[in-house]
């Protein structure tokens, strides 16, 4: 399962991520993990959710953030809540790219499992019809 939140800047989106990956963190028996781009939540966020800094592997548009999201997958079978941050701005602001990456991540989500939260930045009257299956 996949959910978006969408918003621009200073609306609250990593605010009701932070919140999401706490509650995840108190009801999940699995693994709970955080990929940012930066190190914006790194003093925020409770240690036993594993935070990744997507600078720091490269990741640097959709499809090599879907790769790296398998990899995860194929090493860690028990990651049962996964969160980005700024998931758009890894993805270069590209909303075709960013429109696949998502139903690519849907797939992959249901196939194992996982539930998937993603922040984007952007105005609401901009998201594609692909995005507002995922609001």
């Amino acid at each position: 399962m996949v959910k978006l939140i969408i918003g621009v800047k200073g609306t609250g989106k990593t605010k009701a991520l932070i919140e999401m990956i706490n509650a995840a963190l108190d009801s999940t028996k699995g693994s709970v993990v955080c990929i940012e781009k930066g190190t914006n939540l790194q003093l925020t966020l409770n240690y036993n959710c594993r935070l990744i800094n997507s600078d720091e592997y490269m990741v640097s548009n959709a499809s090599e953030l879907y790769g790296f999201i398998a990899g995860l997958l194929a090493s860690n079978h028990d990651i049962t809540d996964l969160f980005i941050d700024a998931t758009y701005r890894i993805c270069q602001r590209d909303a075709a790219a960013f429109d696949k990456f998502v139903d690519e991540v849907d797939e992959l989500s249901s196939k194992y499992g996982m539930n998937v939260v993603m922040t984007v930045s952007m105005p609401t009257e901009n998201i594609t019809d692909t995005m507002k299956k995922y609001l």
